[in-house]
């Protein structure tokens, strides 16, 4: 393949990607979430320690969220109304779904 063929593949491929959170694997959005809240209680300058304390989460299940993505819902709940992100939870399944385009188009009337 030429050059420019790759480099375009490439740039559909992270364009999908940003637009389209199907195409990622529910690790890659078990990670995703995982490096936001580290990078959110790094911003609150709050160790795993005090987030520990402060959820009421053990302090081995955030050092594991934080290395491997993996938590129970109700610690990630826990973490999350520690850090003041419970409000977060309440875009998660509201979207609705459409079944055909008709459906969209209609709503817009």
């Amino acid at each position: 393949m030429s050059r420019n063929l790759i480099n375009l593949a490439k740039k559909v491929k992270i364009l999908a990607m940003n637009n389209f959170d199907f195409l990622k694997s529910p690790d890659e959005v078990n990670r995703d979430i995982a490096r936001r809240m580290s990078r959110k209680r790094k911003e609150k300058k709050i160790t795993q320690v005090q987030l520990a304390k402060y959820s009421d989460v053990s302090l081995g299940s955030i050092k594991r969220f934080e290395r491997t993505g993996e938590i129970s819902l109700t610690s990630l709940v826990k973490i999350a109304f520690a850090l003041g992100c419970e409000d977060d939870f309440e875009a998660l399944f509201a979207r609705k779904g459409y079944a055909s385009i008709e459906e969209v188009l209609n709503e817009r009337e």
